[in-house]
């Protein structure tokens, strides 16, 4: 039975970040070594220890904002530590993610040169857990001040004339966890008082503030703190004037969310699974849609102007580490339910961009749900990576009200899920863009895509598709890739295609 998406593209929703599409990267396995940073005298051609290769195709996917050094790293992280020549920083071991050593050879100053070959935003997680508000306080000062106070002259000596441009700051990671294991209340005091001294060097470019949010359906978290947070107290208006004027005010809250074929461990392998395991991930993905729902109305009831918005700031598909690799390194490999898991979580955010500012995939490279895998010199892009490519023009575009009509759910006992997901956006240049994907693993589903008033004149149209267990290699570098699609038509009731089955398809229309 053919389905059925309605698009009504006169009217716009409000506008899709693009900072959605953002990325994070940790001190984790081997995403920044090795991943990213190989160090300028490696053989891996880079530049300024950054690997080519990775920058030139994250830089492709023209990713919008990158969140370091954790996660819960952030949270063990001093940054004095990784700063001055790299023969006089101090290597650390890394308890978190394997007992390894840190070199610190990856610092503020590399975080900020990728950045700048990136040409992205910057977000760091500032460590709230094991660190003094005066650690924190000196690190802002030494990234973003400008007048020469001792720890700019330091900077300076360092490499850095000019203070660097911070877009956001997280205070705080996990904080009802590895964090230190706050209860809200106590967190969101604590909050307040690092943030009261997490100080504005520059009013012309505050950065924004992200407060450590609750892990998948923890409610009563988000209920609490931003009580706590949101709760004016008598004597402040000079203060809430300073804070209005510096930007100093949380504007974010992060939720945390991950997809798994089961809770418990084992996790269950990212290469070799079953159908249950394929729906229960996928159904696992497509709850975050409530949360964002719930918690975004929690938040509300104590912000009801929607100041401070959500930040999904870590997300994606998890399964057992790949047999051989460290455990504690998270490395996986990326099938076409990654895909999946990818392009129905964007349509979810898209769909509700009014209540998300960013969201940011877990992670960049060689940790769970990866936009590139390395291996020495070698690189390969995953399915996720082609996802990311293929909703770029999603980004800053208006959402426009769309719904699908017939579809039905499908699945395994216990994990039902509809069959398509989509978003549809309409750019500045007044083109309209759809990605849907299909959820079935063995069905193809017909779908006629219907207008308000725009007749289709020129359409283009992309294919990701593949077996549910697809996935590229070091060997096959491109069995699932982004490619054009070609098998639609243009009637006078709007535009008729058939998606495959495991499929994600993005058409624009003018």
């Amino acid at each position: 039975m053919m389905k059925k998406l309605v698009v009504n593209e006169n009217k716009k929703l409000g506008q899709i970040s693009e900072d959605i599409y953002g990325h994070f990267a940790e001190h984790l396995g081997r995403c920044i070594y090795e991943g990213i940073f190989v160090g300028k005298d490696s053989d891996i051609p880079n530049v300024n220890g950054m690997r080519s290769d990775v920058v030139e195709a994250l830089k492709e996917l023209e990713i919008p904002v990158l969140r370091w050094p954790g996660g819960c790293f952030a949270e063990d992280y001093h940054w004095k530590e990784g700063v001055g020549p790299l023969e006089t920083r101090k290597p650390v071991i890394n308890s978190l993610w394997g007992g390894v050593l840190e070199s610190n050879h990856f610092g503020t100053h590399e975080f900020f040169e990728l950045c700048e070959q990136l040409d992205c935003k910057t977000y760091i997680n500032l460590n709230m857990g094991s660190a003094s508000v005066k650690e924190m306080q000196e690190w802002v000062e030494y990234m973003t001040a400008s007048v020469d106070s001792e720890l700019v002259l330091q900077r300076k000596a360092n490499g850095r004339e000019e203070p660097w441009e911070l877009d956001y700051v997280g205070i705080g990671n996990e904080m009802w966890g590895c964090g230190g294991m706050f209860n809200p209340e106590h967190y969101a005091n604590e909050f307040r008082r690092y943030n009261n001294f997490c100080r504005t060097y520059d009013w012309n470019a505050p950065f924004r503030r992200i407060a450590s949010g609750p892990n998948r359906n923890d409610f009563d978290w988000t209920d609490r703190v931003m009580k706590t947070l949101m709760t004016n107290n008598d004597g402040r208006d000079e203060m809430d004037m300073i804070n209005e004027m510096t930007g100093a005010k949380v504007s974010g809250l992060a939720l945390h969310y991950y997809s798994f074929p089961r809770m418990d461990h084992p996790r269950g392998s990212a290469t070799d699974f079953v159908a249950d395991e394929w729906y229960k991930t996928l159904r696992s993905a497509a709850d975050v849609e409530g949360l964002v729902i719930k918690h975004s109305e929690i938040m509300r009831k104590h912000d009801p102007e929607g100041q401070v918005k959500l930040m999904i700031d870590e997300w994606g598909a998890w399964y057992d580490a790949a047999e051989g690799t460290n455990p504690f390194w998270l490395y996986q490999q990326n099938t076409m339910r990654c895909a999946q898991v990818a392009a129905l979580s964007l349509n979810v955010f898209n769909k509700h961009s009014d209540k998300i500012d960013m969201a940011n995939i877990a992670q960049t490279v060689n940790v769970l749900q990866s936009m590139i895998l390395t291996e020495g010199d070698k690189m390969v892009l995953t399915p996720t990576y082609h996802v990311f490519n293929m909703m770029k023009p999603h980004k800053n575009a208006s959402l426009v009200e769309s719904r699908l009509e017939g579809v039905e759910e499908i699945g395994v006992e216990g994990a039902q899920i509809a069959e398509l997901f989509e978003s549809t956006s309409l750019s500045r240049r007044g083109v309209v863009t759809t990605t849907v994907n299909n959820t079935s693993m063995t069905d193809a589903q017909e779908l006629l895509i219907e207008f308000a008033e725009l007749k289709p004149e020129k359409v283009t149209a992309t294919i990701i598709a593949g077996e549910y267990n697809a996935h590229n290699t070091f060997e096959n570098p491109e069995l699932v890739t982004e490619e054009d699609f070609t098998d639609f038509k243009i009637t006078e009731e709007g535009i008729k295609l058939t998606i495959p089955a495991c499929a994600i398809i993005s058409l624009q229309v003018k």
